[in-house]
């Protein structure tokens, strides 16, 4: 770890989702009861598992293709063989259900749907056809995302999402899927943050299609929530009783110093260009006050037509959320070795992916870090529930699910094969003892998704981290649970968490 900023003094919020002032979580140590039907699931992403990158008529996607730029994944690391879910899935799914899971959010491969323009692959459907039909026989709900960021390489060649009619391929993707699968899979998300596939992939670099452009980013970001608006329109005109939604990554963002107005002023900021212009067009029809001038003040401009907030404004059913961890944001320039790293150490040079935000550094509060080096703030999850909730959700009357949450350590396999993850456990369960904790305040939250399921290709960082509650060798594709999944099970059976938010492996 790179040593850190001391933020001298005491940090309190200047957010929208600025802390409360009683004590964290519950010091009496109660016990936490989730509300009645909280769902409980675990996620997983296409790339990120299946490997078979060229079976089956699958074509490339951006990732493909971004794994083999010099440079750009940590150890030269690609997707080819992944966890190799995709001959091994059965084998996945008997895990889940010994898990007690009851849901599984899964994200399907666009290039193994349509690998080339115009054709639509029966074999690709019927890999998630069989995959369906083995979730619930095994009485696991499917949940599916339409887009975790794999891009069919032929789009990109077009333009990708800076290219508006990626918006029209989309629907049609989402169309030809539905009509193999939505019979059975009742729960549909358009998009998986949507702001790493506009701004790491076309401002930042640091995911795929890693270009460096910050108007092809701000066109990348509207064209997706176009896509998004056009292809939940569709679905719904052909199954008028789908459950419909989206997911966002969120933080909460605090003043390092609250005493400096610079300071409360970029945590706001920080907050409305990660979460809230995606948010607010999506749930409300128009973009956030003062987004446009934050990207003017770059240089570029949100490109809207008359007619388009109206179409991203598409009814959902629910607002999935992810969140891993807050940040304390400073205005002030600080000497690069005294800021939490934010990217992973590649070698292929790549840029500031935070598009009008300006002048930003995330300094440490001294909290527990994961391998990441992202701080550990659960209440931070509680806070975010509650703020969506009154902000958003709770006025349009739709839930939210935690549909990713989760941790990488750097994981010990003990002589007998069992892996003792004490810090992700603690991790989920504190976080779980979070939601509670929202929902208890009268958040309207319905469901938590761990991310993830098992340790996978993590997008830069190659296989390097681990966030899977489910140990991965990837030498041997053996899978075994670990502490943090034995302890998620129990809670599930349990229903809740013990006192002061612990529960038994």
């Amino acid at each position: 770890m790179s040593s850190t900023m001391t933020v001298s003094g005491p940090t309190t919020g200047t957010s929208r989702t600025s802390p409360a002032t009683e004590t964290e979580g519950d010091p009496a140590g109660n016990r936490r009861v989730f509300p009645p039907g909280f769902l409980w699931g675990a996620a997983t992403a296409a790339f990120q598992i299946e490997g078979a990158a060229a079976e089956d008529g699958r074509t490339p996607s951006i990732w493909d293709t971004f794994c083999r730029v010099p440079g750009a994944v940590v150890g030269g690391d690609h997707g080819d063989v992944a966890c190799d879910h995709y001959h091994r899935w059965p084998e996945d799914l008997d895990l889940m259900s010994r898990l007690g899971l009851q849901a599984y959010r899964f994200s399907t491969s666009w290039p193994r749907i349509v690998p080339e323009p115009g054709r639509i692959e029966p074999r690709g459907l019927d890999f998630y056809s069989r995959l369906v039909d083995g979730l619930l026989e095994r009485n696991i709900q499917p949940w599916l995302t339409l887009y975790h960021w794999d891009l069919p390489q032929w789009l990109e060649d077009l333009g990708g999402w800076t290219n508006r009619d990626v918006a029209d391929r989309m629907t049609e993707y989402a169309l030809a899927l539905h009509d193999r699968l939505g019979d059975r899979v009742r729960h549909w998300s358009t998009l998986n943050e949507p702001w790493c596939s506009a701004f790491l992939g076309y401002s930042g670099g640091q995911h795929a299609p890693g270009r460096q452009e910050p108007q092809a980013a701000v066109s990348a970001m509207h064209h997706l929530l176009l896509a998004h608006g056009r292809t939940a329109r569709a679905l719904r005109s052909v199954d008028r009783d789908i459950t419909l939604g989206f997911t966002v990554n969120c933080t909460v963002s605090d003043a390092a110093h609250p005493w400096h107005p610079e300071d409360a002023v970029l945590a706001r900021r920080t907050e409305m260009l990660l979460q809230e212009v995606f948010l607010e067009p999506a749930l409300l029809g128009r973009y956030p006050e003062g987004a446009a001038e934050a990207y003017a003040s770059a240089g570029v401009t949100i490109p809207v037509r008359d007619g388009d907030l109206a179409e991203i404004a598409a009814p959902v059913d629910f607002v999935g959320v992810n969140y891993y961890n807050g940040g304390a944001v400073c205005a002030l320039d600080v000497p690069e070795d005294e800021a939490l790293p934010t990217q992973a150490a590649v070698t292929r040079p790549t840029s500031d992916p935070n598009v009008g935000l300006g002048s930003s550094t995330l300094v440490s509060r001294r909290l527990p870090r994961t391998a990441m080096d992202w701080e550990v703030q659960p209440d931070g999850l509680r806070r975010l529930l509650e703020y969506l909730h009154r902000e958003y959700t709770g006025p349009a009357g739709i839930p939210l699910y935690v549909t990713e949450n989760g941790a990488a350590f750097d994981d010990v396999v003990s002589p007998d094969g069992s892996v003792d993850d004490a810090e992700r456990t603690a991790y989920v369960l504190d976080h779980l003892a979070a939601v509670a904790d929202a929902a208890a305040r009268g958040a309207d939250v319905r469901g938590y998704f761990v991310w993830s399921l098992l340790d996978n290709f993590e997008w830069a960082y190659g296989y390097a981290k681990r966030f899977g509650v489910v140990h991965v060798d990837f030498a041997t594709q053996r899978r075994t649970p670990k502490r943090s999944a034995l302890a998620y099970a129990a809670v599930i059976r349990s229903g809740g968490l013990g006192g002061a938010g612990t529960v038994g492996p």
